[in-house]
């Protein structure tokens, strides 16, 4: 997505380039008002005479007049079900059947000239629900769930069914990896179910992004959760990665996520799933213990590495800080198997007592199907550790990164694992930094500050990356705290989520700060606002002096 103004062709196209030269096959620039979507065609028009025909995609919020205009210039319109029908308002009411009924009627009377344009056009439409952001009817009846999302989309797609208009895809995105993993899976098992009940048809393709994944590893990883694990499910027919950062970023990431994906087609293991795929739940085992740390029975998610990689940082143990080795895997007893050996299997099973058990290198099986047939197969009192490989690493660390995240994040959000082993990425350093910021990132083991932030835009009303730099400078150091930073108010108080606290764009040089999703100070010069954001989060009790630091230093 183009960060620059979009009344600002020049730049548009200047950063479009780029873009295109760098892989990227379709481009998004937003168009919150009337007169940027007009722009469009200036924008098109240059590109064209440049000689680049790359599809451009109009981002809508709020505003169907502005989709009407953009409809007239490109090849696609995004659309959010959430506000592109509502203001949102956070109003807690029940609606009646008949009421919720009106409501429909009412949104396909702003709905349908769009959806009519675009068909007489014959261009796309993205039906492109976010979680935080549901419309207040949904939030009342389904709850800011996956089940509300997909329902909003669903809703917009009957609509566009009912006029003849099938050139749309769907997408499910959230910032949470577990709550995106979740929704599209339920959305593809609705239109599943409506292919066989409702007249056929409803197979439409479905665009993967996990939004606001922030920025550095972080981010990549974050990504690679979301998109990774449901590319590996056969699930997926475009991609976005969001990171708070230039936008050519974005390309590499996700081209190395498709080529993973097109590597490892789907096996029959993949949809083996021994757990609900629609709600989290950890499975369950017995605690044991290793050495100094106890695992399973719903102990921490432990790391483990090879006595090599220990040996490698014993001597820097206490500099590590946070991402310390915790077990050594050949003094672990730990027991290998392949889960499609039946007799392996049935022989620890009889293990009288809990025994540590990974997949076994050499397993023909991909990483995620191996390890659902082991958890489904597998005796519950027997902890599980994951690895991200059970091949050779490479000596590419984006794509042992992106691998692991892939796998091993995959199956922590199916509730799978209580320990885990990188040992694709062979930089001892790297590999525990990895393990550490995939379990912190599939939200099972939260050891340091959690960033949602926004991936910049045409609408963002500051810098996103020296904002989100001096935010972490000031706030790295608080453990568990999540905090959300936002370049406006359509990526503000509902696409936080579940931040606990949050700073939004509000104006030109001006911000707001949030406490959940409650605005709680306005129009803060953007020079104060780190400070005050610091002085949030003393209000209620959240910060801790940086280790070492003390309140009169």
């Amino acid at each position: 997505m183009l960060t620059s103004d979009t009344m600002d062709t020049a730049a548009c196209v200047a950063e479009t380039l780029p873009l295109v030269a760098e892989g990227c096959e379709i481009v998004r620039v937003t168009a919150p008002t009337v007169k940027d979507a007009r722009n469009l065609e200036r924008i098109r028009a240059v590109l064209n005479e440049k000689g680049c025909d790359i599809p451009l995609v109009a981002d809508i919020h709020f505003k169907p007049d502005a989709a009407l205009e953009a409809a007239k210039w490109i090849e696609k319109v995004r659309i959010n079900p959430g506000n592109f029908a509502d203001s949102k308002k956070f109003h807690v009411r029940e609606y009646s059947d008949v009421e919720y009924a009106a409501e429909i009627d009412r949104i396909k009377d702003r709905f349908a000239p769009l959806v009519l344009l675009c068909k007489d056009r014959g261009i796309a439409m993205r039906i492109g629900t976010n979680h935080g952001s549901l419309s207040d009817r949904i939030m009342n009846r389904f709850g800011d769930t996956p089940a509300g999302m997909v329902e909003s989309a669903i809703e917009f797609a009957r609509i566009a069914r009912t006029l003849g208009f099938h050139d749309f895809v769907f997408s499910m995105k959230a910032s949470n990896p577990k709550v995106m993993i979740h929704a599209y899976r339920l959305l593809v098992a609705h239109l599943d179910e409506l292919d066989r009940t409702d007249g056929g048809g409803w197979n439409y393709p479905i665009h993967l992004g996990v939004t606001e994944a922030g920025d550095g590893e972080d981010g990549r990883i974050k990504s690679a959760i979301g998109i990774g694990s449901l590319l590996a499910d056969g699930i997926g027919d475009t991609i976005r990665v969001s990171l708070t950062e230039d936008a050519r970023h974005e390309i590499p990431v996700a081209k190395a996520l498709a080529e993973i994906a097109i590597r490892r087609s789907p096996s029959p293991e993949m949809r083996k799933w021994p757990f609900d795929p629609f709600t989290y739940s950890r499975r369950a085992s017995l605690r044991m213990d290793v050495g100094e740390f106890s695992l399973g029975g719903g102990e921490l998610v432990r790391v483990v590495v090879r006595r090599d990689v220990f040996d490698k940082v014993e001597h820097k143990l206490d500099g590590l800080g946070d991402y310390r080795p915790e077990i050594v895997f050949e003094d672990a007893g730990i027991v290998e198997l392949d889960p499609s050996d039946e007799h392996a299997v049935t022989r620890v099973n009889a293990l009288r007592h809990p025994a540590l058990v990974a997949v076994i290198d050499g397993c023909k099986l991909p990483v995620i199907g191996a390890y659902r047939l082991l958890a489904s197969v597998l005796d519950e009192k027997h902890p599980i550790l994951l690895k991200d490989t059970l091949a050779t690493g490479s000596d590419n660390f984006l794509q042992n990164l992106l691998r692991a995240a892939t796998n091993i994040g995959s199956l922590l959000c199916d509730g799978i694992g209580d320990a885990v082993l990188v040992q694709g990425e062979k930089a001892p350093g790297q590999s525990l930094r990895i393990a550490y910021n995939t379990l912190q990132a599939a939200g099972v083991r939260i050891f340091k500050t959690d960033y949602v932030a926004c991936p910049s835009c045409g609408r963002t009303l500051f810098n996103l990356q020296e904002t989100t730099a001096r935010i972490k400078a000031a706030t790295s150091h608080l453990k568990g705290v999540k905090i959300a930073i936002m370049g406006c108010i359509v990526n503000g108080p509902g696409e936080m989520a579940d931040a606990d606290f949050g700073y939004v764009g509000g104006a030109p040089g001006k911000v707001n700060l949030y406490v959940g999703k409650k605005p709680v100070k306005f129009n803060i010069p953007q020079g104060e606002a780190v400070d005050r954001l610091v002085d949030l989060i003393h209000e209620h009790g959240r910060w801790v002096e940086p280790q070492g630091v003390t309140e009169s230093a």
